[in-house]
Order: C-alpha cells, then structure tokens, then sequence
C-alpha cells in the first residue's frame, strides 16, 4: 500500500474512492464506472500537482524523508558501473571525517559532482558543498543540523521543527538563491517516491550534463573552481 504524508490527505482520500469503485467494477457496469474513475484519477493529480507547487519547508522534510523516496543506492545500481563506497577516515570503522574529507574533496584532481537526493545534514553537509558542482533535487533538504535539532537549542522543544524548518532555508530555492548549490533537478509531481525511475533519471542526466560542462578542466583549474567556489559561500549574503 502506498504510504501517504499528513498533508497528501486530500489526495488519499480519492485514491482510497478509485480503489473502492475498482473493486465494485462488473461487466455491465465497466463503462459507468470507468468514466468515474477517469475524473477521479484527473482529480486526484490535479489536486497532488497542487499541493506539490506549493510546499513549505516543513512538508518538504516530510517529503525527503518519505519511506519510499529513493536512496542512495537506488540510484547507484541505475546509474554508476563502478562504485566504490567511501566513508570514515581508515583509522576507526565508519566515523564521520569531516575536515579531513573537507581537504580530500578540495585537494582532487578531478571534477567532482555531489548530489543531494534526500534528507543532507549533520557536519557531513560542510563536505558535500566541497565539490565542483551540487545538484539538489527539487524536494530534498540540506542544512548542518536537522528541523529538530535546531529547535532543540534554539528553543528547547521539539515541536517547534516546523518553524524551524522555515526559518532555516533548507530547501533548494533558498539555497539555490545564496549559491550553495548549483542545479535544482525537478521530481516527478508528487515527489520522487511517486516515480523513481524518472526521478532517477533526471539526476542521471542532471550530472551527465554538469560533467560535460567540466570535462576541460584540468588538475589545477579544477582544484581551482572548487576552492573558490567553496570560499565564495556566504560572502555575497
């Protein structure tokens, strides 16, 4: 069964109609039935493609943090041949590096690209912006601290994550605007666990696209861009 959001009620509610009357559907009564399911279903992703054009930042951790919502590997297994996973810093399992990925990251002599496909926070979020391009899709999150987090210190209460949510500038327009990132990938309407294999492939071709615009950088220029792109944030605000 497909697991709704609180605000995708409405579109719950006529979803959960169309499965009713296709249950009741009969012979004699397809041709009846059908056109109402028709207009329901016209309905339904109307109402969805209207309650998605206009999220607030809270519904959109709602939406990064979607059961279904493709991960990491999803995308892997679509997209990259080779993959060889990195994480910690080879002294003590798994522990999250951060300045030392920070370094690594900038010292590449490489174009890199990172994408955030979800929910990028903690201190691993300072890392993430080190590469040459960020593609953020259009319903992900990414800030250094979660909703939650930040309403804990801020305010000592958890249930004020929604406000914080707002004024945090998590989503990609805010961070878009303020140059953190560099490309919005679009989602499928209804967000990417509605349709993955497109969501998946629009990142796909997202990053073909960003590569090809980086292809001619060598070593030095590319160590460049990506140090100057990462000192330059927070300087225009």
């Amino acid at each position: 069964m497909r697991s709704y959001l609180d605000f995708e009620k409405p579109v719950a509610e006529i979803e959960a109609k169309v499965e009713e009357l296709r249950a009741l559907e009969t012979p004699d009564s397809a041709a009846a039935i059908g056109e109402e399911i028709a207009r329901l279903e016209a309905k339904a992703a109307q109402t969805l493609k209207d309650l998605y054009a206009s999220l607030t930042p809270w519904q959109k951790t709602q939406v990064a943090r979607h059961p279904e919502r493709p991960r990491c590997l999803d995308y892997v297994a679509t997209l990259i041949t080779e993959f060889v996973p990195l994480a910690g810093d080879r002294k003590f399992r798994d522990d999250e590096a951060i300045a030392r990925s920070t370094q690594a990251c900038l010292a590449l002599g490489v174009p890199n690209i990172a994408v955030i496909l979800g929910e990028g926070g903690s201190g691993g979020a300072i890392a993430i912006a080190t590469a040459n391009r960020v593609l953020m899709l259009e319903h992900a999150i990414y800030s250094v601290i979660s909703p939650e987090g930040a309403a804990s210190i801020l305010w000592r209460d958890t249930a004020k994550a929604q406000e914080a949510a707002t004024n945090m500038k998590i989503t990609a327009r805010d961070l878009m605007r303020f140059g953190i990132i560099d490309t919005i990938v679009e989602e499928p309407v209804g967000g990417a666990h509605r349709d993955p294999p497109t969501a998946i492939a629009a990142t796909g071709a997202a990053i073909a696209q960003a590569l090809q615009h980086l292809r001619e950088l060598g070593p030095d220029a590319a160590r460049r861009q990506r140090r100057q792109k990462f000192l330059d944030i927070g300087r225009s605000l």
